[in-house]
């Protein structure tokens, strides 16, 4: 069993960065956050395979080298079971969908061991698969701690590989909706920027060339006087896509933190919800969709752009 097994190759767009400083980075970007000193811990106990016999942190990265990271899991975590509030809306021997709140986060991680969907799973004797690691069991994918809405966990190994393959293969069906700022002046369109590690800011992602491919599909909804509501549909699945790529062209999402305005609506987090998911059952081969309604808080948002608004036409 391992905890990660994973190969990355270097873009153009990295070379001369730091062997461990490119490799956190990689890994953040595939959903490991694993600290410098970690890696380098890693780099000395002969975990990571690369061109050269002796790694080094310090090696400057090179176009086209490839590193495999193939680490253990660290010793056992207990993951105890919490009470957490969150709608289970689907259920079967492999496979269960949640419908996350907004403020809750999916999967335990070191300083936050309580409080999770995970632990919420295990309060209700809902196993998952070990595939992930020990503190991410069953997890194939993530929505962020304040956006809302559908997340999928596997219960079995072979639920685990199915779900992540359609994951990698874009065929997984994921549609959100959005409070943005400003108004949107295309009825439709999408958005093809790809994303990567802020190099000025290391906790965020951006649009920029070195970036991994990102692609978000957006509808118009309603228009307001300063605000637009839409509907997104992931091609991708990037770190932060939605709310990287609407900050991009300049309609940042309201109540975004890290990408949007400092004045904007009155909400806890993000105003963006994973309303409909779409998937393949990893085993029976059945088409499953699942749909959330918008939560209380974007609700009410809406209701007073509406009512204290006029909507452009």
């Amino acid at each position: 069993m391992t905890w990660i097994s994973e190969t990355f190759t270097v873009e153009p767009g990295d070379a001369g960065q730091r062997l461990d400083r490119w490799l956190t980075d990689a890994l953040a970007d595939s959903e490991y956050e694993v600290s410098r000193s970690q890696l380098q811990q890693w780099l000395a106990g002969g975990y990571i395979e690369g061109p050269r016999r002796k790694l080094k942190a310090s090696d400057p990265v090179a176009p086209g080298e490839t590193y495999v990271v193939t680490v253990p899991d660290p010793e056992p975590v207990t993951i105890m079971p919490d009470p957490v509030p969150f709608d289970v809306v689907h259920l079967d021997d492999d496979v269960v969908v949640v419908n996350k709140p907004r403020g809750i986060v999916v999967h335990p991680a070191a300083g936050h061991l309580r409080g999770t969907v995970v632990n919420g799973l295990y309060e209700q004797n809902i196993s998952l698969s070990s595939l992930g690691g020990s503190m991410r069991p069953g997890v194939v994918h993530r929505i962020d701690k304040d956006t809302s809405g559908l997340i999928m966990f596997a219960r079995t190994d072979l639920a685990y590989h199915g779900l992540a393959e359609q994951l990698k293969e874009h065929s997984v069906h994921r549609i959100y909706r959005a409070i943005i700022h400003g108004v949107l002046e295309h009825d439709e369109g999408m958005i093809d920027a790809p994303i990567g590690r802020d190099p000025r800011h290391r906790q965020r992602m951006a649009v920029h060339e070195s970036g991994k491919p990102a692609i978000t599909h957006f509808h118009v909804l309603e228009r307001f006087a300063d605000y637009t509501y839409v509907e997104l549909r992931l091609e991708t699945g990037r770190t932060h896509q939605i709310r990287v790529h609407m900050a991009y062209i300049g309609h940042p999402l309201a109540g975004d933190p890290v990408y949007g305005r400092r004045r904007t609506l009155d909400i806890e987090g993000q105003a963006l919800h994973a309303m409909a998911l779409g998937f393949t059952h990893p085993r029976s081969g059945q088409r499953l969709e699942f749909s959330a309604e918008v939560p209380d808080d974007m609700q009410r948002l809406l209701t007073m752009l509406r009512t204290d608004l006029e909507p452009v036409e």
